[in-house]
C-alpha cells in the first residue's frame, strides 16, 4: 500500500507561475547577452568597413571670374660643395619672379654647406610660402606683433597717417634705402672704417622697412649684408669687430649684434632655407655682450671689466638694444634678466635732477646745454617693460621741454644732434599720445626737408656721439640714423611690442 502526496490546486498554480517567470527571465537574459555580444562584434568589425572620404575643400570667392593658374615653385637640392662660406650663403636665395605681394616666393637652390662652415638648422617651423602682403597674414604669423606693421605699404601708410607721418616719409625712406643699395661694397659690407657697425646700421634700416632676403628690390642687398656679418663672426669667434679694445669696437659689436638678431627673427619665421651659422652668430655675439658687462652695470670700452672706466650711457644704450633684439629671437640666454636689471640700475645713477641722462654717473650734470643721452635712458627703460618707471617719465618730461631737431643752428641755439634724436624719436613714440604728436611737429619736417636729392642727409652742427675715428660720423651713418627715425612710425619698437 503506497501513500501519494497531492498538492492543492492553489499550490499547483503558484508552482506553474514560478516556472513561467523563471523561463521568461532566462529568455530575457539570453537575449540581452546576444545583444551585448552583437555590440562587441560591431565595434570590432567597424574599422574594417570604414570608408575614408576625400576632404572637401571650399574656396570663398567669385566663381564667375577666371582663376589665375598657380605656379608651383620647386625646391632643388644640390650635392655640390661650395668653396667658401660666403658662396654657400650668397646663393641661398634667388628670386626672379615678380609678385604683387610684399615677399615674393623664390626659386630656391639649397647647396650642401661645407663642413668647416657648419650645417646648422637655424629655423623653427616655417610657413612654406610668402606673406599675403598685409603685414598680419600667415606669412608673418610668428613675427612679434609690433614687427608686422611694417610689412606692407598699406599698413605702413596707415601707421604714418595715424601717428602724424606723411607719404613723404615713406618716399624719403625708399630714397635712402636705394642709396644704401647703390653704395654697398662687393663683399656685402658698407664703408671701409667701422664696417661691421656701418653694415649693421644699413641692415637695420632695411629690416625696419620689412626688407628681407626675399624682397624683390632689396633682397640681394639684405642677404649679402647678413652673409658678410655671419662670415665675419665665424672668422672672429663671435666678435663683430676688429677694433677691441679701441673706442669704436664696443659700438661696432653691439650694433652688428643688434642687426643680426633682428635679421634672425625675420628669417627664422618666413621659411627661408637655413642661413648657415646665423643662429650661432647671434648666440655668440649676445653672450659676449652679457659676459662683457662691467660690475657697475654699464659697459666700458673694450668690454673691460676692471679699472677706473666704469662704462657710460652711450655705449650701454647700444648693448641694451642688442640684448632686446636677441631676446625677441626666442633663443634662451643665461643671465639675460640679471644683466638687464643691472643695466637699468646703472642708467638710473646717471640721471640728473632735471630728468636728463648724463654721460656717466660722475658726469651727469656736465653735458653742456643739452642732455643728449636722455633718449637712451628713457628707451632702455621702455624696451625692458618699465615705460612707467619714474626715471622714464622724468626723462620724457625733459625731452618735452627740449624737443626736436633743427639742422644747422648748433647746440648753442637749439638741439641739433642726430644721435640724440635717433633715441628720442623712439622714446617719444613709445610715450605716445600728445607727447609724441607735439614732438613729431618739430622732428618730422626737419628730417624731411634736409634730405639731399640722392637720398642722403648732410651734417648738422650738433654734438656727435657714437663711433669715433675715421668714418664714425659720416654720410652713411647720418643717412642710416635718419632712415631709422623716419621708420619710427611703423618700425618695430622694442619697448612696447605692438607700440602705441
Amino acid at each position: 500500500m503506497s501513500i501519494h502526496a497531492q498538492l492543492s490546486p492553489e499550490a499547483l498554480e503558484r508552482l506553474r507561475a514560478q516556472r513561467r517567470n523563471t523561463t521568461i527571465s532566462a529568455l530575457v537574459i539570453s537575449l540581452l547577452s546576444l545583444v551585448f555580444i552583437g555590440i562587441l562584434l560591431a565595434l570590432w568589425l567597424l574599422p574594417i568597413f570604414r570608408i575614408d572620404d576625400e576632404p572637401v575643400i571650399a574656396y570663398a570667392g567669385d566663381l564667375s571670374k577666371t582663376e589665375t593658374p598657380i605656379e608651383t615653385k620647386k625646391v632643388a637640392t644640390s650635392q655640390q660643395k661650395p668653396s667658401a662660406p660666403s658662396s654657400a650663403m650668397s646663393k641661398v636665395i634667388a628670386s626672379a619672379v615678380a609678385s604683387p605681394v610684399s615677399i615674393p616666393v623664390p626659386d630656391i637652390n639649397v647647396p650642401t654647406p661645407s663642413e668647416d662652415f657648419g650645417n646648422s638648422n637655424d629655423f623653427g617651423e616655417g610657413w612654406g610660402g610668402s606673406g599675403d602682403g598685409n603685414g598680419g597674414g600667415s606669412g608673418f604669423a610668428g613675427i612679434p606683433a609690433g614687427m608686422k606693421s611694417r610689412c606692407s605699404r598699406e599698413d605702413r601708410l596707415k601707421r604714418l597717417a595715424t601717428h602724424g607721418g606723411t607719404e613723404a616719409c615713406e618716399e624719403a625712406v625708399l630714397k635712402g634705402l636705394r642709396w644704401l643699395k647703390q653704395t654697398q661694397n662687393a663683399d656685402g659690407s658698407w664703408q671701409k672704417a667701422n664696417s661691421e657697425a656701418m653694415t649693421g646700421l644699413a641692415l637695420l634700416a632695411f629690416l625696419g622697412h620689412c626688407e628681407t632676403p626675399l624682397s624683390e628690390e632689396f633682397g640681394d642687398a639684405v642677404l649679402r649684408a647678413i652673409t658678410y656679418l655671419v662670415d665675419f663672426s665665424v672668422k672672429n669667434k663671435g666678435y663683430l669687430t676688429n677694433n677691441l679694445p679701441a673706442t669704436g669696437g664696443v659700438y661696432e659689436h653691439a650694433i652688428a649684434s643688434y642687426a643680426l638678431a633682428e635679421a634672425y627673427t625675420f628669417c627664422s619665421k618666413i621659411g627661408i632655407p637655413p642661413i648657415p651659422n646665423l643662429k650661432e652668430s647671434v648666440e655668440m655675439a649676445t653672450n659676449i655682450i652679457i659676459s662683457g658687462q662691467h660690475p657697475s652695470g654699464g659697459w666700458a670700452y673694450g668690454y673691460i671689466q676692471s679699472g677706473g672706466n666704469n662704462g657710460d650711457v652711450s655705449i650701454s644704450g647700444w648693448q641694451v638694444q642688442a640684448l632686446k633684439a636677441a631676446n625677441h629671437t626666442g633663443i634662451e640666454f643665461r643671465d639675460m634678466r640679471r644683466c638687464i636689471d643691472k643695466a637699468l640700475a646703472y642708467m638710473v645713477t646717471c640721471q640728473a635732477a632735471n630728468g636728463g641722462f648724463g654721460y656717466t654717473a660722475s658726469k651727469k650734470t656736465n653735458t653742456g646745454t643739452h642732455y643728449a643721452l636722455t633718449g637712451v635712458g628713457v628707451l632702455s627703460h621702455q624696451m625692458w617693460d618699465k615705460p612707467n618707471a619714474r626715471e622714464a617719465r622724468n626723462g620724457i618730461d625733459y625731452i618735452k621741454k627740449n624737443p626736436g631737431i633743427d639742422w644747422g643752428k648748433g647746440e648753442k641755439n637749439t638741439h641739433s644732434d642726430i644721435y640724440a634724436a635717433y633715441y628720442e624719436s623712439q622714446a617719444m613714440m613709445n610715450a605716445g599720445g600728445n607727447d609724441w604728436l607735439d614732438y613729431n611737429k618739430t622732428f618730422r619736417d626737419s628730417i624731411l626737408k634736409n634730405q639731399a636729392s640722392n637720398g642722403t642727409w648732410p651734417a648738422t652742427q650738433g654734438a656727435h656721439h657714437g663711433l669715433n675715428g675715421n668714418g664714425g660720423w659720416n654720410e652713411h651713418y647720418r643717412t642710416c640714423l635718419c632712415i631709422l627715425m623716419l621708420e619710427v612710425y611703423y618700425r618695430f619698437l622694442p619697448g612696447t611690442g605692438g607700440g602705441k
